[in-house]
Parts: C-alpha cells; structure tokens; sequence
C-alpha cells in the first residue's frame, strides 16, 4: 500500500456503465446520467472523459479507513455488535447542504491524501483488524462502483460480510449487478418531498425509494436513516408519509433510524434537533406499523434498543454503539415469548474499543 496526495492521473481507470454522447460520454452509473465533455467530470467529480472514454479517478484509492462497530453505520439487526473495516473516498452525486462527511464527499481525489488498496488485499486488512465485514462509507460508495465491486468479491471469497452506507442514488443495472455481493445497505431518505431533494440535496426523491424497493426484492438488508432537520423535513405529515411509505412499499420489520441534526457545513444557521421533535417522529412511525425505530446521534435511553414486537421486552439494549444486554436466543428468538427478530447473523459483545487504527 502506498500512500501519496492526490493521483494527477496516474491511477485512471476505464469506467462501467457509460456510452458515447454527441462531442462527449453519458455516464449511466446514477439518475444524473451526465453529459461530460472532453476533460470535463461528472456531478461526483470523480469520473472524467478522457479522449472519449470515461475513466473513474478513484479506482482503489481510499481516503479514509477505519474499523467502526456496525451500529455506527447504523445498522442495528445485522450482525449485531460485529465489527467492520470502513472505507471512504472523496467525491458524491448529490450535493446535500447538511453533510457531516463534506470535507471528504465534496472534496476531489487531487485534494486530500489517499492510500492505495488492492482489492484482493482487501480480507487480509480485515482479518489483521478483527473485523468481520467490509463497508464502503463515509461517501457515497456507488461511485466507486468499479472498486467496491472487485472487494465484494474478494470478501465473499473469504467469508467476511459486505455493507454500502449510501444516499441509494444509483441507477437500477448497476444496483443489481451487486446482487449476492452486497449484504447490506443502509440507505438515507434524506427527506420525503421531491422540493426537499432539489433544493437541498441537488437530486430527485424517486430514484432512491426506488433503491430502496430493489434492495428488499434482491433480499438485501435494509436499514434506512432519516436525518431530522428542523424547518426543512421535520413536519408530522411528512414524517408520516414517510412511514406509510416504508410500511407499505418496503416491510414493516425495515429498520428506521431517525437522526438528529447538528449543525453543519451550509446549514450552520439552523439549531440541533429537539429531542421532543425526534420522540414525535418515534412515535408516529410506530403508529404507522413500524416495528423497529431507532433514534441517533443523541443519547436517550431506550431509544436505540430493539424491541419485541409482540411481549415488548427489550431484547437489545444498547448504549451509544455498545452492546448492554442481550435477551435473545442463539437464534435470534425473544427469550421471553419466542418471537422471531429480523436479525441477519448472531450478536456479538464487541470487548475492542473504539475506534481502532487500521495501518
């Protein structure tokens, strides 16, 4: 592994998914499908046209790594308590006012340090690391697509879980080539009115939810983080449409993460989120037929832990991302009246701190 600022081009790589456009290439990887010139980038600003071949400029090249508790993701009924290799890249497709990860999602390859990874080494820094998967995070993974897709199979090679924390803004043939790779996807619905998504995150709604319906019908896991905003998505009916939403077109078992906002890249001028406008969105979607609500990024107790449906009894409970006690059987059934929990994999009490260094 070598370790450098910026690639000046060294480390192009022809892309997928893309065809020739008038003077220029059509990129088909997201709903944008740009119209890139020649020397031009895409809305990511890591794919390029060079002399009428689109290149991807960040093909192995990471720009964060870390080993992180799968809750941080968060995913809450996949392998509960496991531990994850993470890896991050500069560059996005949507432009979202509230990133917390902008330094590194709004920046290009050539301005910030990265670390070249081969992706067949990709199991063996996981297995030095005592990690039990592999996530592609911190910006959107789906365009690292022709990386992520190379590591996937290496890591169904060796035995280790594959997670994408994504906006879900990719188009529907690159999604499903990732079917039996992927294991996991949590993915933010970041609002629910497609005015939201153009003002505030330069995108559309649509081609997310639609993400969200593909990763459940190709049996993916599926967690979905709402980030609360105040002024802009926190209203009751759309909080409630949303939840219909996630009812009835995904399942009423879909994990739902409602996160508090904190002040931050463009939208420093707005206050944190109250806590009582995250326990109404709580309660709505509960009243709506969702079985498992989470809050995040705040601190109350009983918000985070997974409940049974049927007798009520907290059969995880959890501490920020720790694991505090566990009320399942070894197969995942509620100790007290026998109901199945959705959990994919057995839960694990992680005794290594938090985070680790990877190199």
């Amino acid at each position: 592994m070598s370790h450098f600022k910026g690639h000046g081009g060294v480390h192009e790589h022809r892309a997928m998914y893309w065809q020739p456009y008038k003077e220029g290439v059509e990129c088909l990887l997201c709903p944008h499908r740009c119209k890139i010139g020649e020397g031009r980038r895409g809305v990511c600003g890591v794919r390029m046209n060079r002399g009428g071949v689109l290149y991807t400029l960040i093909y192995g090249l990471a720009g964060s790594v870390a080993v992180d508790p799968i809750e941080k993701k968060p995913l809450h009924h996949f392998y509960p308590g496991s531990s994850v290799l993470s890896f991050g890249a500069p560059g996005c497709n949507l432009k979202c006012e509230f990133c917390q990860n902008f330094t590194l999602s709004q920046a290009r390859p050539e301005e910030i340090s990265l670390t070249e990874i081969r992706s067949e080494d990709i199991p063996e820094i996981a297995r030095k690391n005592m990690a039990d998967g592999v996530a592609w995070t911190y910006n959107e993974p789906s365009i690292w697509h022709e990386w992520s897709i190379e590591g996937m199979r290496e890591c169904k090679k060796a035995g280790l879980y594959t997670v994408y924390v994504s906006n879900g803004y990719i188009n529907e043939d690159p999604h499903r080539e990732l079917k039996g790779l992927l294991d996991a996807m949590n993915i933010d619905v970041k609002g629910f009115t497609e005015e939201f998504y153009q003002k505030i995150c330069k995108g559309r709604l649509q081609p997310v939810l639609e993400t969200c319906i593909r990763a459940v019908e190709m049996n993916m896991h599926l967690e979905i983080t709402y980030l609360v905003i105040p002024t802009l998505n926190d209203s009751p009916e759309m909080i409630r449409n949303f939840s219909r939403w996630a009812v009835n077109s995904l399942n009423p078992d879909v994990g739902i993460h409602f996160s508090r906002f904190h002040p931050d890249y463009k939208l420093m001028h707005l206050p944190p989120t109250p806590f009582e406008t995250l326990k109404r969105a709580y309660e709505i979607a509960r009243g709506e037929g969702l079985r498992y609500v989470f809050l995040g990024n705040i601190y109350q107790s009983g918000f985070e832990d997974t409940y049974c449906p049927s007798c009520g009894t907290p059969v995880i409970e959890r501490s920020g991302f720790s694991i505090r006690a566990v009320n399942l059987s070894k197969d995942n059934l509620c100790v007290r009246c026998g109901t199945k929990i959705p959990i994919v994999g057995c839960v694990k009490n992680p005794e290594t701190p938090y985070p680790r260094p990877v190199f």
